[in-house]
């Protein structure tokens, strides 16, 4: 499969209903799309849906539990195990989780092992429903204050700890180009422990064509790597939504 492009629904068409959305995407001549949150919605419509529109599910979220704070990891394990019923149910392949913000008073290497250990855990789980997990790191300085997890050197320190091929990391190149930069060589020196990305303007986060990042070059570094898995645009459009995908699209012809 080679290098495509997916829509986040729950940004890109915030406020429209699933159906409509669903059918922007298909208008836009996109086959891919991805959301946040499945535990609030209708999974059989929304399968429904997108058969009906040859559209493929390419990402969702596991349920926000953190996996920092050790307390927490049985219901991490349960939510996990709940996400991946939800997955199959769509026939999606990758599930992202976030990995909760930074526990007041505990020492960063306790939670970083929390960390470890908890998808040390997942790792089997994942292997048997044949589903990758992707971590999630986030800026601090604009969108997440108090996440625990925001550069990319840190998360690809975790997934080789982890040692599983059904954990990597989504890299979302709007929210390192705030934390750190250096995009490109942070992205080709660890592209086997990138399972998803994710992709905006900066500053504002809209489209890909607004802002500091040039994507055209990334985009392509990625595609000449044979990278074969999808770009999530996560963005809030500033112009029409279906016009401005389909701008996007010509990038990976």
């Amino acid at each position: 499969m080679p290098f495509k492009p997916s829509v986040c629904i729950d940004a890109v068409f915030a406020g429209r209903s699933v159906s409509d959305a669903l059918k922007q995407v298909k208008l836009a001549g996109i086959d891919a799309f991805e959301f946040w949150s499945w535990w609030d919605k209708d999974l059989v419509s929304l399968n429904e849906e997108k058969e009906k529109l040859g559209l493929v599910v390419a990402a969702c979220c596991t349920k926000f539990i953190s996996l920092v704070n050790s307390d927490q990891r049985d219901d991490y394990i349960s939510g996990l195990k709940e996400s991946i019923i939800a997955a199959k149910q769509l026939d999606c392949q990758v599930l992202i989780s976030q990995v909760g913000d930074e526990l007041t008073g505990v020492p960063r290497r306790e939670q970083y092992t929390s960390l470890v250990n908890g998808l040390k855990q997942s790792a089997p789980i994942l292997e048997d429903a044949g589903i990758i997990l992707v971590i999630e790191p986030l800026n601090t300085l604009v969108d997440h204050a108090g996440y625990y997890l925001v550069h990319s050197d840190e998360a690809f320190e975790i997934v080789a700890e982890v040692e599983s091929p059904n954990v990597k990391i989504v890299f979302d190149i709007y929210h390192q180009q705030i934390s750190e930069g250096n995009l490109i060589s942070n992205i080709t020196k660890n592209l086997e422990k990138i399972g998803h990305f994710h992709a905006a303007g900066n500053p504002g986060r809209h489209e890909l064509t607004n802002g500091e990042i040039n994507y055209r070059p990334i985009l392509d570094i990625i595609k000449k790597a044979e990278f074969t898995g999808y770009l999530g645009l996560e963005y809030w459009p500033t112009c029409d939504p279906v016009i401005g995908l389909r701008e996007i699209k010509k990038w990976f012809l």
